[in-house]
């Protein structure tokens, strides 16, 4: 684990402690049981995939640990409504909105106020240490959740997962390099997302998607992350048989997330 993971997943656990001395995990998770009106979050990609379209995952994020600030002007309301409408042809399949506040920036609210502003099923993008946490995404109103394998032992990554499918959620296990990818497989999700950010020099290349992408079974359903910035990459990463793309900073520094979307991947 490098060493602003591990302090970010220091920061998880007292920010868990102290959320569970205001609610308790009773009373989180029963909330989270209330809630039973998930969006289909898988079915949501694979029905642009089957129409032949990138499906595309679009981030509602303000900020980041390396870049600082990415939008000034950051609503995410307007930013989610955007998104659901692209250009009137190419419009985003799914939300991922960062509610991590230290290092992101970002908030719960952010979460509630995307997904009451348009129909597509939201990711809560965040770093998952505690079951918890996983309690309350349902309850902000996620309707799937990030496992990142990097920050977790296989045993939490399934506890974590059977609570998620038990709440109507879908879970999108990351990775990062093939033995993170081999531990994912382990589970029960199609959602394989590949990070092409490097955790210890932060460099970010494609070539990490392709070439972890001969050992997906044709089963799951790869979703590449980060680094993806002009229609060059979309071409590359399409011919090579991947249709799904999480992508956030390229669009939360355009005018018109909605439309620098629908430019991407026309």
């Amino acid at each position: 684990m490098s060493d602003i993971l591990k302090k970010i997943v220091a920061v998880k656990h007292e920010e868990v402690a102290s959320a569970r001395r205001r609610r308790s995990m009773e009373a989180m998770r029963a909330d989270a049981e209330s809630r039973v009106l998930t969006r289909d979050f898988v079915g949501a990609l694979r029905r642009r995939i089957d129409a032949g379209q990138a499906a595309v995952i679009a981030e509602v994020k303000k900020a980041s640990p390396s870049k600082g600030v990415l939008r000034e002007d950051f609503e995410p309301a307007d930013i989610a409504q955007s998104y659901a409408e692209g250009d009137g042809i190419i419009s985003a399949a799914c939300l991922s909105v960062l509610t991590d506040r230290q290092f992101f920036q970002g908030s719960v609210d952010f979460l509630k106020q995307a997904r009451a502003s348009c129909e597509l099923p939201v990711l809560r993008k965040d770093f998952l240490v505690d079951a918890y946490q996983v309690y309350e995404s349902r309850a902000m109103g996620a309707d799937a959740v990030l496992l990142i394998a990097a920050c977790l032992e296989d045993a939490q990554m399934e506890d974590f997962e059977a609570i998620a499918l038990d709440l109507g959620m879908a879970v999108l296990v990351e990775v990062h390099d093939g033995g993170e990818l081999d531990r994912a497989l382990k589970l029960r999700t199609p959602l394989i997302g590949i990070n092409n950010r490097n955790l210890n020099t932060f460099d970010v290349s494609i070539e990490t998607t392709l070439g972890l992408r001969p050992r997906v079974p044709a089963d799951r359903l790869l979703v590449t992350e980060s680094g993806i910035g002009t229609q060059a990459d979309v071409v590359r990463l399409r011919e090579a048989g991947v249709q799904s793309f999480l992508v956030g900073e390229t669009f939360m520094r355009a005018p018109d997330p909605g439309i620098a979307l629908a430019e991407l991947f026309a």
